[in-house]
């Protein structure tokens, strides 16, 4: 009987099981600004006990300002360089839980890199659910425009052909935020560790 007990207690988690299949591969979270890859990205850090990294902080730190001086100061192009040599650098430190700013997969080297070093989420989020999370902030350079709801629609068209391309597909909308979590841990664990039972599907998962 205490033998039994001991070997089931011995099993690893879920979350064990998918940081071994990870190795020194990375979570990278996509998707547009307000879908939620920073906040999700930290409690899902915390469940499977890696680091968490956000590539839009380290860009600012390693720029000596903000994302919007950057914009302002140097523009788009330089701005999307230094994201690319900065998401280079976090993915070769081994494994974490990374998110990337909405625009990252524009650049090639980029889409190649996470591809070869990482484990893919898009974050998909509706252009309702985009504009409720972000109207109340003045940090987002991209919409500083006359209408910004029609802004991030024409942003979704443009990015979402690349978005696809991840690896697993998770709805963010308005759940708590250890939902998302929760499907995110179900989705990488029926990926990576074969043989695992994911929930019955439903229009909020979509592991692709």
């Amino acid at each position: 009987m205490s033998e039994t007990v001991s070997q089931a207690g011995a099993q690893p988690s879920r979350e064990a099981e998918i940081t071994a299949a990870l190795g020194s591969r990375s979570i990278v979270l996509v998707g547009m600004m307000g879908a939620g890859k920073s906040s999700i990205g930290r409690r899902l850090a915390v469940r499977l006990g890696l680091p968490f990294l956000d590539a839009d902080t380290e860009i600012e730190a390693a720029a000596g300002m903000s994302i919007p001086d950057i914009f302002e100061t140097h523009g788009e192009p330089d701005f999307r360089d230094g994201e690319a040599r900065v998401i280079a650098r976090l993915l070769d430190g081994g494994a974490s839980v990374l998110a990337t700013g909405g625009g990252a997969l524009l650049r090639r080297e980029t889409r190649d890199r996470i591809s070869l070093k990482a484990i893919s989420i898009w974050l998909k989020a509706d252009v309702d659910t985009i504009m409720r999370r972000v109207r109340r902030r003045a940090d987002r350079p991209l919409l500083r425009t006359a209408d910004p709801a029609a802004t991030v629609e024409r942003l979704i068209g443009e990015r979402e052909p690349f978005y696809q391309a991840a690896d697993l597909t998770i709805w963010s909308r308005e759940v708590p935020h250890e939902k998302i979590v929760d499907e995110c841990v179900d989705a990488l664990h029926a990926r990576l560790c074969r043989g695992a039972a994911i929930a019955p599907a439903s229009d909020t998962l979509d592991a692709t």
